[in-house]
């Protein structure tokens, strides 16, 4: 690779860095590139660190015979397999030493350094170079703190020195547009986990200016735990967490399924909406996702039950009403949710399901959205709530119909 083809190749990086071309097209391309400026290049493998509640990373593996590459995500390092195998790869010794460049000839005397130059020689290659290109302190993102790639030949006489030097001199460019992709990756993990999906999409689009808002309708979900405060009270410290985890994954997912936002996590509470041009379409996706919450909560209580762990079930309350939708806070900290008397009503039908022994309800304003045609709920009376001006009638479902 002479000066003119490196800065044709890294001139193309920079600029499919900038438009954000998929990490998965880049590392293709790229590998193209290089094999038709002459590197004989037979397998890639480019991985970087991220940031995500299930997964450490992701890879991206090239093969030429293919001349595709195939992406996959990667355990976390507190995964004991996966921290052994870490362990005993080219990386972590690159990482252990300091350097940035592992160059190996594949064969009987050498493939017992590593497990993956076993694999290497009996797929034909011949020769394996590792490379770290590291970020700055200040740029270290949790574990992300490097772009690792690895590069393997199947050609008679391996690498010439000369192109181990152009490719070691390439990959800062390819790890710069990595990390670009990947910076956007977990911008948009970390806003989707902690404010919710509609909410992230909206801040990843600008709506991050204080007081931006407008008024939907929307049908609110709030749901809480049976007894929680005595279930704290009663079981050990280490065991809180997990049982919230439990019940927050069987609520949420029930809610994504079905089209719903998670706008809040409240202790053991959760504040969600549901929304559409189509109130009676929002309604049934909203009833869908809670009688599916409500079957999956009553098998994970007898799991937890057989396994003696703490157990417990949801009280869960479903209103229709109008809200406003949008960032509320200081300068320093903004939450984006939503607010109104219709927030405050459905918490109030939340806390009805206590006293009127019901696991599940809906206000007036939901069971009239929902329509006359198989609609499921019927009346369990008329009831003042908390807060809230006039009485209103409440439903629950009827078991014969749900």
């Amino acid at each position: 690779m002479d000066d003119a083809q490196f800065a044709e190749l890294a001139a193309w990086v920079s600029d499919a860095g900038l438009r954000g071309l998929d990490e998965t097209t880049l590392v293709t391309e790229f590998c193209a590139r290089l094999v038709a400026q002459g590197l004989p290049l037979t397998r890639a493998q480019v991985f970087i660190d991220t940031l995500h509640p299930t997964y450490g990373g992701r890879a991206y593996a090239w093969h030429a015979a293919k001349a595709e590459t195939i992406a996959s995500e990667y355990a976390q390092l507190s995964d004991a397999e996966m921290l052994a195998r870490w362990q005993k790869s080219p990386f972590y010794r690159l990482l252990e030493t300091g350097e940035a460049v592992l160059r190996r000839k594949l064969n009987a005397q050498t493939i017992a350094e590593f497990p993956v130059f076993t694999e290497l020689f009996q797929a034909g290659m011949t020769e394996f170079v590792a490379v770290v290109d590291r970020f700055d302190t200040d740029a270290v993102i949790g574990e992300m703190d490097c772009v690792y790639s690895s590069w393997s030949t199947d050609a008679a006489d391996g690498f010439s020195d000369w192109q181990v030097k152009a490719l070691r001199r390439i990959t800062p460019s390819l790890a710069l547009a990595i990390k670009s992709d990947t910076l956007g990756r977990i911008a948009r993990t970390l806003v989707e986990t902690y404010l919710g999906r509609d909410p992230g999409a909206r801040v990843l689009k600008g709506s991050i200016t204080r007081g931006i808002s407008a008024s939907i309708d929307a049908v609110l979900w709030f749901s809480d735990l049976h007894d929680y405060t005595r279930i704290c009270d009663n079981a050990q410290t280490e065991e809180i967490i997990p049982f919230l985890n439990d019940y927050a994954e069987t609520v949420i997912s029930a809610i994504h399924e079905k089209g719903g936002d998670v706008l809040k996590l409240i202790g053991d509470g959760t504040l969600a909406i549901f929304t559409g041009a189509n109130r009676e379409a929002a309604c049934r996706s909203a009833l869908a996702a809670a009688q599916r919450a409500l079957d999956r909560v009553g098998k994970l209580k007898d799991q937890r039950q057989t396994a003696g762990l703490p157990a417990t079930d949801l009280y869960l309350a479903l209103h229709f009403g109008r809200v406003v939708y949008g960032n509320f806070g200081s300068r320093e900290r903004l939450d984006f949710t939503v607010i109104g008397p219709a927030v405050n009503e459905v918490s109030r039908i939340a806390a009805m399901c206590r006293l009127i022994d019901q696991p599940i309800l809906f206000s007036s304003a939901f069971f009239e959205s929902l329509g006359a045609e198989q609609n499921p709920l019927v009346s369990v009376g008329r009831y003042a709530l908390r807060g809230v001006q006039q009485p209103q009638d409440l439903f629950t479902l009827d078991r014969g119909l749900s």
